[in-house]
């Protein structure tokens, strides 16, 4: 499950209250104290968390749960009984505790949900029985007979604590998906859609079980009504977390959920954070990682029409996020279909996409620029891109981007840094078919910083597709313009097969003298 991380400190004191409860459990075994139903008790004790709220302590406390149940696999695997034991004792409160949580907010259960819990703590009693019983025993024969009945048990907790949590998860998106279904109400089809949210934050198999209950459907109504126009962000939002998984791209395809995004990003009613949110999505469903995009068939037939909102959309982009949210749908575009490439020199895309770069205000983040590459990267295959680069002072940006450096050191920055400069190297190998773009590099001292990342791992942060990337651009110059290249760079870098200067490029010591 997802889940953000914290100082250990911090997880600590979170934690702290369910240990509590815990403990508590040991002593009262889930009775309550007073006999009679306490409406008044009851209902403060539900109120004190809102619906969103309740899922996460519900889920917190399955990720502990299913964590101590694997520490429990491996303390029996050492034979290690008293620690086996103790934490039986903790799954067996830690069981107890979520029930009564969840029962406590929760006001419909269904009978095989009542079925599942009852099997799942008499199970968790007499696996803490069994352990027990095992910490009394000092035969080391019978100790070895009775692991493997520990072990039954143990997997069959697992098995019923499994189909507890998939059920109750299930319960509760049918909940809230049927609010947002039946509901007329603005406040309750927002908190809906958040919880919604929230819950699809958790992970792929969240995301599956709302797709498998609808939610794509349902989402995709607010986004045809009129009266939940300022829902649209949101929506959108939660529709670009569901799609990450086949099911909710299978039902995206059920309900023309392509041809409903079109209309958003065309009309120009809509403001610019649900022309982003839109072009989120969009960016999601065509992500070339994914591997299920062959089936959005209707997306060709609405391409030109995306791909032109989506241009306007990085030219009137009034903030780097907007930008980055447009131009990463554009750069999975030009992976998705070839046709798009040429749609976008149609559009003058590259004029306007250069352009934003020179905006720190607007291209703010080596995310950014990895997105604009991308698209120029993949154009470049177009015999008509090189005129366009040149004109656009384009060789000179990718020349800057070849010296793409991460400020913070933040790994997700600095593998962007990586992509920055790959595909920048990648650009120009292939646009230095033409001598005017292969010139106009030399001229610009291309030659020379390529020799450098080849040459120095530091410069390129030891990644071996920059090398590769680096060496096929220095080749391609060298050809057109041999001159710029030393005797001892050419016999090392430009002359032997590309996998034997790669090998010695990858062996260099790095001099510090």
């Amino acid at each position: 499950m997802h889940l953000i991380q914290v100082d250990s400190v911090q997880r600590w004191m979170e934690d702290l209250k369910l240990m509590t409860d815990c403990e508590c459990m040991c002593i009262l075994q889930s009775k309550p104290i007073s006999i009679e139903k306490d409406e008044q008790n009851e209902l403060i004790l539900s109120s004190q968390y809102s619906t969103c709220d309740s899922l996460q302590l519900l889920l917190k406390r399955a990720w502990i749960i299913s964590t101590e149940l694997t520490r429990i696999a491996q303390k029996l695997e050492k034979s290690r009984w008293q620690r086996v034991h103790s934490m039986t004792v903790r799954v067996n409160c830690h069981v107890r505790s979520m029930i009564n949580e969840y029962n406590t907010f929760t006001r419909s259960s269904s009978e095989e949900m009542h079925r599942l819990e009852k099997l799942l703590i008499d199970k968790c009693s007499e696996f803490t029985a069994f352990t027990e019983r095992c910490l009394q025993t000092e035969d080391e024969e019978m100790l070895k007979s009775m692991k493997s009945g520990v072990n039954e048990t143990l997997t069959t907790v697992a098995q019923y604590f499994g189909q507890l949590i998939e059920l109750v998860l299930t319960h509760e998106a049918q909940n809230l998906l049927r609010q947002i279904e039946l509901s007329g109400s603005l406040y309750v089809t927002e908190s809906a859609i958040s919880s919604l949210f929230s819950l699809a934050q958790e992970g792929a198999h969240l995301c599956r079980i709302i797709a498998k209950e609808g939610g794509v459907i349902a989402l995709f109504k607010i986004c045809r009504q009129d009266c939940f126009r300022c829902l649209y962000p949101q929506t959108l939002r939660t529709l670009a977390s569901i799609c990450c998984v086949e099911e909710g791209m299978h039902q995206l395809e059920k309900v023309d959920g392509i041809l409903c995004l079109a209309d958003i990003l065309t009309d120009n009613s809509h403001s610019e954070a649900t022309h982003a949110e839109a072009a989120a999505v969009i960016a999601q469903i065509t992500s070339p990682h994914l591997t299920f995009t062959q089936h959005l068939s209707s997306f060709l037939e609405n391409m030109e029409e995306i791909v032109t909102a989506l241009v306007k959309l990085c030219q009137e982009a009034s903030s780097g996020e907007v930008f980055l949210l447009a131009s990463a749908a554009l750069a999975n575009i030009t992976f998705f279909d070839t046709m798009a490439c040429e749609i976008l020199l149609q559009l003058n895309a590259m004029k306007i996409l250069l352009a934003a770069c020179s905006d720190k205000r607007i291209v703010d983040t080596p995310y950014s620029r990895d997105q604009v590459v991308t698209i120029l990267a993949n154009m470049s295959v177009l015999d008509q891109c090189a005129s366009e680069i040149i004109q656009e002072n384009g060789v000179q940006l990718l020349m800057e981007m070849l010296f793409e450096k991460s400020s913070s050191g933040n790994p997700a920055e600095v593998a962007a840094c990586e992509r920055v400069q790959q595909k920048s190297a990648v650009t120009l190998a292939r646009l230095s078919r033409d001598p005017e773009v292969a010139d106009t590099a030399v001229k610009l001292s291309c030659i020379p910083r390529l020799i450098k990342l080849c040459r120095s791992p530091t410069e390129r942060n030891n990644s071996d597709s920059v090398l590769v990337a680096c060496l096929a651009a220095l080749r391609r110059l060298a050809v057109m313009s041999p001159a710029g290249l030393e005797d001892s760079d050419f016999q090392q870098l430009v002359k032997p097969r590309l996998v034997d200067s790669f090998l010695l490029c990858t062996n260099m010591e790095e001099s510090f003298v």
